[in-house]
């Protein structure tokens, strides 16, 4: 894991079909992942995205 993953941990996902998912951004506070989320989703209201903490362990 890079050293921005490490401290980026919070990323907006775009869901796909088969339980499947895209990362579409990353940021260091929760605030700044959901506001960019809520944004996406008025852009694109077909699409589901999710905000989620990235806790995976280097």
């Amino acid at each position: 894991m890079t050293y921005e993953r490490r401290i980026k941990r919070w990323v907006v996902v775009r869901i796909l079909p088969n339980l499947r998912h895209v990362d579409v951004a990353r940021f260091y506070r929760f605030s700044d992942a959901e506001g960019y989320a809520q944004v996406l989703r008025q852009l694109n209201p077909q699409a589901q995205y999710q905000v989620m903490f990235d806790g995976e362990v280097a």
